[in-house]
């Protein structure tokens, strides 16, 4: 049986994920547990279950390197500026082309709304327990098999189907959000998590571009019920395009490198 759990580590955890918090969810329904356990619970209860896991298939090796990514922080400046801006940049990139089509002044939309620092903290510990989870985790895993693109794919659709039940509820997430806008999003997301851990190795940098997508969401107009649906699809959107035109430019990048190399060999 810790064979066959360990061969398909990953994937059995991918599998709980949205089914566990199906059942987590109907908890806070029912008004069993409270509406701060259920916010930061649904978070704790993947990592706990992460946990059980490896430590049933690897031991107490395996919870250490779960957690080894967060150590790495000796990176070049620029993931860090880009963690940093990258989630801001793409809401103001939205709301300038809502400026353009609605024929208004581009002031009208951009508009930024601070929070209490209980929320802000709150939104770095759910960045953190995700990281840990979808990234430093699933990520990692699903790249010893396939490429970290794919596997960031592959992630965006287990990450999505858990955030459903999450969704349907509407609470402890923004409102209103449809679910194929929430796919589109998501997809995103684990896309230039997967880009910007694949280049680095560094769970703090994905930690800082999960963290300001949660600041951004709640900061600029780009939500459902601040800013519209279609604002909120568009900013879903415009992320998962430029997510891959990032992945497509570094792709031409490395492919020219071969080239030269080869090219220089064979001289």
């Amino acid at each position: 049986m810790r064979d066959f759990v360990k061969k398909y580590e990953v994937w059995i955890f991918l599998v709980l994920c949205p089914v566990v918090n199906v059942f987590f969810v109907l908890t806070r329904v029912e008004g069993y547990i409270s509406e701060s356990t259920y916010n930061t619970g649904r978070f704790c209860i993947l990592l706990f279950m992460l946990i059980c896991i490896l430590k049933y298939t690897r031991g107490n090796k395996g919870i250490k390197n779960l957690f080894k990514p967060m150590l790495t922080w000796k990176v070049h400046p620029k993931w860090y500026i880009l963690s940093l801006v990258f989630p801001a940049t793409i809401a103001l990139m939205t709301l300038v082309l809502k400026s353009f089509y609605n024929d208004v002044d581009y002031d009208t939309f951009i508009t930024v709304k601070t929070t209490t620092l209980r929320a802000y903290i709150a939104y770095m510990v759910w960045a953190f327990l995700g990281e840990v989870v979808w990234v430093s985790y699933c990520i990692r895993e699903l790249s010893k098999i396939t490429k970290p693109f794919y596997a960031g794919q592959i992630v965006a659709v287990f990450w999505t189907l858990w955030f459903i039940p999450v969704i349907l509820l509407g609470e402890g997430i923004m409102p209103e959000i449809p679910i194929i806008s929430a796919f589109i999003f998501m997809f995103g997301v684990a896309g230039m998590c997967s880009f910007i851990y694949s280049r680095t190795k560094s769970g703090i940098c994905v930690l800082i571009l999960q963290s300001m997508v949660n600041l951004t969401l709640v900061s600029f107009p780009i939500s459902p019920t601040n800013g519209g649906a279609p604002t909120y699809t568009t900013f879903g959107i415009i992320y998962f395009l430029v997510m891959l035109g990032l992945w497509s430019f570094d792709y031409l990048i490395k492919k020219k490198k071969i080239k030269n190399a080869s090219r220089v060999a064979s001289l």
